[in-house]
């Protein structure tokens, strides 16, 4: 399974980014996908994540309000929609995958419960 990320760049406080996730996953509908990110010197952090059929969705409080995560299962893509974007929203961006259908119980918010992660795209912020 590969994950493409793409759509980070530099971008002002205040600003928009949309990342996407192109999935070579199938059938991409039975999995989990997520968004994790690591600012310089920081761990990785869970920043969203959609269930396989797109009916559940999650946030870091970091980002509520802030995100919208989605995906398009005839494309084989995720998404995430930033706005209103901080300096602390920094760093690289990782979208995640795992062949699974459950949500509840699932701990979609760590990245051991994903086992395929993209290369990452570079989200600045500048101030």
């Amino acid at each position: 399974v590969q994950l493409q990320a793409s759509g980070g760049g530099l971008v002002q406080a205040g600003g928009s980014l949309k990342l996407s996730c192109a999935a070579s996953a199938r059938p991409f509908n039975s999995y989990r996908m997520g968004w994790f990110r690591q600012a310089p010197g920081k761990g990785r952090e869970f920043v969203a994540a959609i269930s396989s059929t797109g009916g559940s969705t999650d946030y870091a409080d970091s980002v509520k309000g802030r995100a919208t995560i989605s995906r398009d299962n005839a494309k084989n893509t995720v998404s995430l929609q930033m706005n209103s974007l901080k300096p602390e929203d920094t760093a690289v961006y990782y979208c995640a995958g795992r062949l699974s259908r459950s949500w509840s119980g699932s701990l979609y918010y760590r990245s051991s419960s994903y086992d395929h992660w993209g290369q990452g795209t570079l989200v600045t912020v500048s101030s």
